[in-house]
């Protein structure tokens, strides 16, 4: 992941400002659905979905529930974002913080070409965005203030996974990622040698 420089720094402040509008604890756990409801984005299931037909149902849910994550949607101007229920509840997590940090962030929607008779589906695709909207999902889950705070308090990564939401591979990613293991190290290697 190649970002623009400063973007990583922006999405951690990003993350702190979206907290404190919202009450949160810089450390605090941040709610999809808090987050959601506070950028006006409606919260669906295919279920909840108006006019949905069994048979897209029975697609989406039992012949391929793992082929997709989260879609968002827009009607007269509201953002609807439509997310998979059979995913465990932290990637349900990741994929609505998904696509909230691509409102977040102003991304163009993806362009959807369906062939005339609605069989074959091409949708265009942006890496950086969706790397832009996953780097920032992680920081709004998952800031590094709470790793630094989770890690001083020796939570394992399963115990960090559970107060956050969060899946365990996304934290230990966002540890990896952010440093935190490492400037603690550090830092206690510092005292040692005091």
């Amino acid at each position: 992941m190649n970002f623009e420089r400063g973007f990583k720094s922006w999405a951690e402040r990003t993350s702190a400002s979206l907290r404190q509008e919202l009450g949160v604890p810089p450390h605090g756990a941040l709610l999809p659905a808090v987050l959601a409801a506070y950028l006006d984005v409606t919260l669906l299931t295919p279920r909840e979905v108006p006019g949905i037909t069994a048979e897209v149902l029975d697609q989406l849910l039992h012949h391929d529930p793992w082929g997709w994550s989260a879609v968002s949607v827009y009607q007269a101007d509201r953002m609807i974002v439509i997310y998979n229920p059979r995913h465990s509840l932290g990637r349900q997590a990741s994929d609505i913080a998904h696509e909230l940090a691509h409102l977040i962030l102003s991304h163009r929607p993806a362009t959807v070409v369906m062939s005339q008779d609605g069989s074959f589906v091409m949708r265009s695709y942006d890496h950086t965005q969706e790397d832009e909207a996953n780097w920032l999902a992680w920081c709004l889950l998952l800031p590094r203030e709470a790793l630094l705070r989770s890690k001083k308090l020796s939570l394992s990564a399963i115990e960090i996974a559970a107060a956050y939401g969060v899946t365990e591979t996304l934290v230990n990613f966002r540890l990896r990622m952010t440093g935190v293991e490492s400037h603690l190290k550090a830092a206690a290697a510092r005292r040692r040698f005091r």
